[in-house]
């Protein structure tokens, strides 16, 4: 029997559809879309979107079902799963349907809508807090929505990051194993961490010890790391005081390197600045070229915020922008000792012409 859902934006734009995946009358988030086609379940469990209703603006996300070492996380992270068409057909053995994935995990979706309007209205008026509901919570769901906090106004972090150290922590199926014989060894603070990340740091024959994000700065110097790691995550990093003033602290003393968050709070650790963006970069298209060499190639990229490129200081050079609107996507500053990357080089999902920036990440190391 079919479940009729509505989608409602902050500005009062209203989409009806269908609803699937777990049964929540009221689900409410900050309302991004992503331009990628297939890794739907990578994003959905990406903990970057953890208070983020995503909308996928591929007409039809399903069809190859869901397999349990695909997983960035322990599970769904998004709040809420907007789609033009849900594929109910069968799925490969070993593998369930993306909507007992969504029952699993507690999550609602909602289908039928016209997802090409949605992600047009998104792009002209702006990323903006949503809520989906059944037709008989409307009251209640309009009022949720009216008081519901900006994604600048919430802390995110703690619900993403683990509760204490872990010493090369197990990914599993589908993922590599800690190296036996490490070259280096990385102190990550965990933001919101995909495995993917830890994966490419561990075929490089990097050790890690994965911290929470509430470590200390003796705690981090205590384990003689080669380099300090910031790891991606949500929300808006000008919240992240305590984050900034750990960094701080550490220039000059470790090697310090990050990926999107990571590379937010390492911007404002600088002296630097950030900015909400319009509707961000959300998707597996991005262009991004290297200042070094003047190569252009194409990234997976999933945030809200960016980097503000005049605020940066004098010794700290812009090592990659984006190609389509000249964003900031990388930093470099020899003096500090700092370098990150605002885009996913990972790539789960997306190309994996990026990959690369992981070799630079462990040279760079002590």
């Amino acid at each position: 029997m079919e479940r009729k859902a509505i989608l409602k934006l902050k500005d009062g734009t209203e989409f009806s559809g269908i609803a699937f995946g777990a049964e929540n009358p009221i689900s409410i988030g900050e309302a991004v879309f992503n331009t990628g086609i297939p890794g739907y379940q990578e994003i959905l469990t990406d903990p970057s979107y953890s208070g983020q209703i995503v909308t996928a603006t591929s007409p039809m996300i399903g069809n190859y079902g869901i397999a349990d070492d695909d997983n960035e996380s322990d599970g769904i992270k998004a709040t809420a799963f907007v789609i033009r068409k849900l594929y109910r057909g069968p799925v490969m053995s070993g593998r369930i349907t993306l909507d007992e994935f969504m029952k699993r995990h507690g999550i609602t979706g909602i289908e039928g809508i016209d997802t090409r309007a949605l992600t047009l209205h998104l792009r002209d008026h702006g990323s903006q807090n949503a809520v989906i509901f059944t037709p008989d919570k409307r009251e209640e769901a309009e009022k949720a929505l009216a008081s519901f906090p900006s994604i600048t106004e919430r802390d995110l972090i703690d619900g993403v990051s683990v509760k204490k150290k872990i010493l090369n922590p197990d990914l599993g199926k589908g993922f590599h194993k800690a190296p036996d014989n490490p070259g280096k060894h990385f102190a990550l603070i965990d933001y919101g961490i995909k495995k993917s990340i830890i994966d490419c740091l561990y075929k490089r024959g990097v050790s890690i010890t994965l911290f929470p994000h509430n470590v200390t700065e003796d705690e981090i110097l205590a384990d003689n790391p080669d380099a300090l790691f910031l790891s991606n995550g949500p929300g808006d990093p000008a919240l992240l005081t305590d984050a900034v003033a750990l960094v701080k602290g550490l220039i000059g003393k470790l090697p310090i390197e990050g990926i999107c968050l990571g590379h937010q709070i390492i911007t404002i650790a600088i002296g630097g600045k950030t900015e909400k963006m319009k509707f961000g970069h959300h998707g597996s298209n991005q262009p991004v070229r290297d200042s070094l060499t003047g190569r252009t190639f194409v990234t997976a990229q999933n945030h809200g915020f960016m980097t503000v490129r005049g605020s940066l200081p004098e010794t700290t050079s812009v090592w990659l922008e984006n190609a389509n609107d000249g964003t900031v996507e990388g930093l470099y500053d020899e003096t500090l000792n700092v370098r990150s990357v605002q885009f996913h080089p990972e790539a789960a999902p997306g190309p994996e012409e990026a990959e690369a920036i992981f070799d630079i990440f462990v040279e760079k190391a002590r």
